[in-house]
């Protein structure tokens, strides 16, 4: 490259970064270096953490104006921090913390001290397309995170979560040309890595194209567990005159062989002491599989000035299986307990659509942004189990059920897969067991006054679901719903200045009532629940400085209780009942600094306090107590450096504490509190104008050893120290 281009390639980068006040100060240097500075500033100026978002009906909003607490992370966070699940990426949010469903590895996220299922996080503001257990976030361009109630903003979720908040994932656009290719490498062995092309082409850039692709494959830091991840993205895009038009496809196989799984209780068993970081009490033959196949289609047609009209839709295709083996400890003291196999395939057939209008008028001053619309959900699970029966001498020294044998949480008995023993429905043609229909009509005006200094929000979705329920082995229906609320939301907006904003908003939830999870020890497995509704009121405030936005936010959230009751039993001591009893409330305050305080330091992540409490129990027995695996205190604050006298890397640090956790609704039982460090580097190389960044991490860098969840009344232990490198070239 001669002079001259060189010269004229760093003008056009100049016309791209005209935020980059370096650039004036090196004037003097040559091309090549000038070049290489600019190409190195842009890196590290890329935003990885933004407050605006995506509120659902109400579309996307700035930070500033809006009476809901919304944090976005970016492409380049889940790129620059090597992020491999949407868990990794939650790592950064203090209102947070990231569990596993009742005895599998799907990732279950508790926001505000309220579960979030897999099945409940949307696309593009769809339910019911998102893969449900394990999502690889390489494919997508921002992970959406609101607090809080949504009922009216995303309608009620298909499978009963998210009163504590929601989140939304927005698939990567063609907003230039791309290339960037990624190899990986962490923990025992795990290599893979992830490509990114995309163009626009056509008159105008009227067309664009984007193509994302993942591999990884190889030995965790857990001790026998094996991960293997396929995942693929395409999306399509047309901007013609006044019509917009996206679509998208999915595809995802996530495996995973012989997982750590969780550990349940007996009823009279103490919380045992922590194995080590890497120890596995896995049977070999346990596994998860999961093929997800998913697709987006959206439109959007200018009416006139200010108005549009939109229309969404999407389905996914499902399939998983997975042979699962929870410990349920009956001595914590020596670790003793019972292990068992289930064995789950199960389809998912849903289909989603949405479709409104949006628009704003203005009158005397006043101006009005108005929406209206509808939406549809349909979700069809099939799944079939299949429980195993052992022999008597590996059940004789504890006393096990027919179904279990004996074992140690500290010296784990690895037996031979037994053959099926007890069977729920065809294991080759899982039949439906719950079918869930959503449909629902919304509508709101956002009333301005004051040039927008004030606004308030008015809103209401009517809703309806219809649930049905059916036996798996007789097909015949045994349970069904269908129930009718209207959800309104208020919303208030107060912007004294451009920097400041304070808000406040009342809202509530609807969900389809829980499901009693199937496995060894449940004793209603599968039994649907009536669907509820839940209230949230919150007031906050929001200050921009420089790039950071901080949020404080107060918030009261209710919900009906339900969890796994110990009913211990004859021949297995380690029985629940899944019930729905009393009611429980959350307090809370989060204070969250998000962004760049200066150009050499960002800070990503913030601190929550929640008060979780059993206000209406059965005969008021529990009154006053604490809610089941929700902490009263949350901190995840990450901190980012570039040092002046090596300005092209960046120094990471983050640090995430959990206070102590109940295990049972007595509060008998608690695991403590724990505190893991994060460190890692980033350094950007320059060749031929082409960035090339390198990427190490340590989490848990102590190899701290921790019951990080009992969420449920399951205890997950941490993960051990897991070391992550990887490096990006990018066109």
């Amino acid at each position: 490259m001669n002079d001259r281009m060189r010269a004229r390639c760093a003008v056009m980068a100049l016309a791209l970064l005209s935020a980059c006040p370096v650039v004036a100060q090196t004037s003097a240097q040559p091309p090549a270096a000038q070049m290489e500075e600019i190409v190195v500033t842009a890196q590290q100026k890329r935003k990885q953490v933004i407050s605006d978002g995506n509120i659902g009906v109400l579309g996307s909003k700035s930070a500033l104006e809006t009476p809901f607490n919304v944090t976005t992370y970016t492409a380049q966070l889940i790129l620059d921090q090597q992020s491999e699940t949407l868990g990794d990426v939650l790592k950064n949010e203090p209102s947070v913390r990231t569990t596993f469903g009742s005895g599998n590895q799907s990732e279950l996220f508790v926001i505000r001290g309220f579960p979030l299922s897999g099945d409940d996080v949307a696309i593009d503001g769809l339910y019911g397309v998102t893969p449900r257990q394990i999502v690889s976030p390489e494919l997508y361009d921002r992970v959406q995170v609101l607090n809080g109630a949504n009922a009216f903003l995303f309608g009620a979720a298909p499978s009963g979560s998210g009163i504590g908040g929601s989140i939304n994932l927005i698939p990567k656009r063609a907003d230039r040309t791309l290339f960037r290719a990624t190899a990986s490498y962490g923990a025992n062995s795990i290599l893979g890595g992830n490509v990114d092309v995309g163009t626009r082409f056509g008159g105008d850039d009227m067309f664009g194209v984007r193509v994302n692709g993942v591999y990884r494959e190889g030995d965790t830091a857990i001790d026998r567990e094996r991960r293997e991840v396929r995942a693929a993205g395409v999306s399509l895009d047309a901007r013609i005159d006044r019509v917009r038009g996206t679509l998208d496809f999915g595809y995802e196989d996530q495996r995973a062989f012989a997982p750590r799984p969780e550990v349940q209780l007996a009823a009279t068993a103490a919380v045992p002491r922590v194995p080590g970081s890497t120890d596995n009490w896995a049977q070999p033959w346990t596994f998860t599989k999961l093929r997800d196949i998913y697709m987006l289609n959206r439109y959007e047609v200018d009416l006139a000035r200010d108005w549009m009209a939109y229309a969404s839709g999407g389905f996914r295709d499902g399939h998983e299986d997975g042979e699962y083996s929870t410990v349920t400890v009956t001595n914590g003291a020596t670790g003793a307990g019972t292990q068992s196999r289930l064995l789950v395939p199960r389809q998912d057939e849903n289909r989603s659509a949405q479709a409104g209008v949006r628009g704003k008028l203005k009158f005397e001053g006043v101006s009005n942004e108005i929406n209206a619309g509808g939406s549809l959900t349909y979700a069809e699970n099939r799944n079939s189990f299949a429980f195993a029966n052992y022999a008597a001498p590996l059940r004789a020294s504890c006393g096990a059920a027919a179904t279990s044998f004996c074992t140690n949480l500290y010296s784990p008995v690895l037996v031979d897969k037994p053959a099926n023993g007890t069977l729920g429905g065809n294991l080759d043609n899982p039949p439906p067991v719950t079918k869930t229909l959503l449909r629902s009509l919304f509508l709101s005006d956002t009333i301005g006054i004051l040039d927008n200094r004030v606004l308030l929000t008015g809103g209401a979705r009517r809703q309806f679901m219809k649930i049905d329920g059916f036996d798996r082995n007789t097909l015949a229906r045994t349970t069904h719903y269908t129930a009718a609320a209207t959800t309104p939301v208020v919303g208030l907006t107060l912007r004294p200045t451009e920097s400041l904003s304070f808000y406040a908003n009342r809202i509530e939830g609807l969900a389809q009532g829980p499901i009693a999870p199937t496995n060894a020890t449940t004793l209603n497995p599968g039994q649907i629940f009536a669907p509820f509704t839940s209230a949230q009121y919150e007031v906050g405030a929001k200050y921009e400085v420089h790039g950071l936005t901080a949020t404080v936010a107060l918030y009261q959230t209710t919900q009906p209780n339900s969890f796994n009751k110990p009913t211990p039993t004859p021949g297995n001591p380690g029985a629940t009942t899944f019930v729905v009893e009393g009611e429980q409330r959350n307090r809370g305050v989060e204070l969250s600094f998000n962004g760049e305080l200066t150009d050499q330091l960002r800070f990503i992540g913030g601190i929550t306090f929640n008060n979780a409490e059993q206000v209406k129990t059965l005969n008021g027995v529990n009154n006053g107590k604490k809610a089941v695996g929700v902490p009263d205190y949350q901190v995840n604050l990450g901190v980012e450096a570039v040092l002046p006298f090596l300005p092209a890397a960046t120094f990471t640090g983050r640090i995430v504490y959990t206070d102590a956790q109940f295990v049972d609704v007595t509060n008998a039982r608690q695991i403590p509190s724990w505190t893991r460090f994060d460190v890692g580097m980033r350094y950007v190389l320059v060749a031929d104008t082409h960035p090339v960044t390198l990427r190490l991490s340590i989490e848990n860098i102590d190899d701290k050893r921790y019951w990080s969840s009992s969420f449920g009344g399951f205890l997950i232990q941490g993960q051990p120290r897991t070391i992550k490198a990887s490096t990006t070239f990018e066109f």
